[in-house]
């Protein structure tokens, strides 16, 4: 079983900055897909950003375009979310997920989950 294992979460004023990290315990780390999914509170989870295999390919959700960069590193088996110019809607517990394919992630399918962290925005 692939261990997802995530970092950076907190607390942040509006405005700020924070970097999320997700570390795969698999030396096939560079064969997934990986991504960022958010359940904020009273709503549904979704995918806040997605990365293919290579990096060559990203996926943002709307309401995260221009603020927020996911990246790889795929020697390191670590995956990031660089989140800039946060804001209180930005307030969620935040999921890091891997499956095969970007596309595979926004349909939801899901092989491997992170433990989620928690981030909070304040005004």
């Amino acid at each position: 079983q692939v261990q997802l294992v995530e970092s950076g979460g907190g607390l942040v004023q509006a405005g700020g900055s924070l970097r999320l990290s997700c570390a795969a315990s698999t030396r096939t780390f560079a064969n997934f897909a990986m991504g960022w999914f958010r359940r904020a509170p009273g709503k549904e989870r979704d995918l806040v950003a997605a990365i293919s295999w290579s990096g060559g390919n990203t996926f943002y959700t709307d309401s995260v375009k221009g603020r927020f960069t996911i990246s790889r590193d795929n020697a390191k088996n670590t995956m990031f979310l660089q989140m800039n110019s946060l804001t209180p809607e930005d307030t969620a517990v935040y999921y890091c997920a891997a499956d095969a394919t970007i596309a595979h992630l926004r349909g939801g399918e899901v092989d491997f989950w992170g433990q989620g962290t928690q981030v909070t925005v304040s005004s």
